[in-house]
């Protein structure tokens, strides 16, 4: 679990603790994005119809790429940080 005293020592990383909290918080501003490009859709719909149903179907594939684009980028930071993990137990296992 992450501990506040986590940030002033340098002995763990904190980013795998954070990183959940930031896919949250970048996963509801994309979805809040895609229901505001939706919104403006409904408005462009009064000036044309089919603009504002290209424009309402754009924002939710544009809003479900963005997540999992997100979703992605936070894997790879994960991984990343795993495999340096495993590379000092092999380190580790190695000197003894």
């Amino acid at each position: 679990m992450f501990d506040i005293r986590d940030l002033f020592q340098w002995e763990r990383f904190v980013t795998p603790a954070i990183i959940r909290v930031f896919y949250g918080v970048g996963s509801v501003l994309i979805v809040v994005a895609g229901v505001a490009g939706v919104a403006s859709s409904l408005q462009i719909m009064t000036y044309s119809f089919v603009g504002g149903i290209i424009m309402a179907l754009l924002s939710l594939l544009a809003a479900f790429a963005a997540v999992l684009a997100l979703r992605i980028a936070c894997e790879y930071v994960l991984v990343m940080f795993r495999m340096n993990e495993h590379l000092g137990a092999l380190r580790n296992r190695a000197e003894m």
